[in-house]
């Protein structure tokens, strides 16, 4: 779970105030040019979030709120990890040089204060503690890191809430209308090639103290969920979290998927994240695998951050219809 956690309307005739959590209800473009004009909004946790105006100096304490920060045009002041997420998240480059504000796990309050923001974006990831200290030092905007009964309808619901906050919800908007349209191209792509319905399984893996651990990614994570939205079927029954939909195996586990297609996102800046390729390339069980005596197994290309935004499910996409019909 390293990579992972390693992740308001009301109007009066003087002031906006767009109320809302988790809706598409836009007002803040027009916020933005009239800077006068305040700006409330009901977070993930029920918080109301005022804002004196569209926010422009933002922090971001999760890969996945700066990926959309990023794709919505909002170059954060203050990151997470910088390093971490200029690994995992080529597909949306950071496009300034953001402060390093710590870890996703432990930002550092007085790096943040420093930075004197207007907003800053977090996840219900981090302890309650945290975003009490944070919100003594700015207003915060807390979404729900994942939602494993809805993750595509969780991704799109922090896209329009944080695009309130930034007044970008036209950015917004077109976001979410390129993403559908990728998604219904790869369907048809998948389907034109005879692997509508295929049997699939992705997962992520880790090697720890020379063991291998290995992340089914079930239903009910974001890439499970993309994978069903473009015609494959997952291959995992085992049960994921709550939150992220991730289950946890190991390459005995493998045995149970049979003849599937079998996908994988390491990262050539962290030597731990390819065993497929790496530690179990000569290990009996795995070489014994139908899918990879088959040669069924595609490593898609690195920095496609699994717990993104649209962008980066738009470039899983494109990589998984490219990796299958090859």
């Amino acid at each position: 779970m390293r990579r992972l956690l390693l992740t308001a309307a009301a109007a009066t005739a003087a002031a906006l105030a767009l109320t809302a959590c988790g809706t598409t209800e836009p007002a803040a473009d027009d916020a933005k040019k009239k800077t006068a004009e305040r700006i409330t909004l009901t977070d993930a946790s029920g918080a109301k979030v005022q804002l004196d105006g569209p926010a422009t100096k933002v922090v971001g304490t999760e890969w996945n709120v700066v990926e959309n920060l990023v794709s919505l045009g909002v170059d954060p002041v203050g990151v997470a990890d910088v390093k971490g997420y200029s690994t995992w998240d080529t597909a949306v480059p950071l496009k300034n040089e953001p402060k390093d504000i710590g870890t996703r796990g432990e930002p550092s309050m007085d790096t943040i204060a420093s930075l004197s923001p207007d907003l800053i974006v977090a996840t219900n990831d981090l302890p309650p503690a945290a975003v009490k200290q944070l919100r003594k030092i700015a207003p915060v905007l807390e979404v729900r890191a994942a939602d494993a009964a809805d993750p595509i309808g969780q991704m799109t619901e922090n896209l329009d809430l944080i695009a309130q906050a930034t007044g970008t919800t036209e950015q917004g908007e077109t976001l979410k209308k390129q993403f559908e349209t990728k998604a219904a191209e790869g369907k048809k792509a998948l389907a034109d090639a005879g692997l509508g319905g295929a049997e699939y399984a992705f997962a992520d893996g880790y090697v720890v103290s020379n063991q291998v651990s290995i992340r089914p990614y079930t239903s009910g994570s974001l890439i499970g969920a993309v994978n069903e939205k473009i015609g494959l079927k997952n291959a995992w029954t085992l049960k994921g979290d709550e939150s992220y939909g991730l289950a946890t195996t190991d390459v005995e586990g493998l045995t149970k998927l049979g003849d599937v297609q079998f996908a994988y996102i390491g990262s050539d800046g962290d030597k731990n994240s390819t065993p497929f390729a790496g530690a179990l390339a000569k290990d009996s069980v795995w070489t014994s695998l139908p899918f990879v005596k088959k040669n069924n197994v595609h490593r898609l290309p690195d920095g496609i951050w699994m717990f993104g935004g649209p962008e980066s499910m738009g470039a899983y996409i494109d990589s998984v219809v490219e990796a299958l019909t090859k």
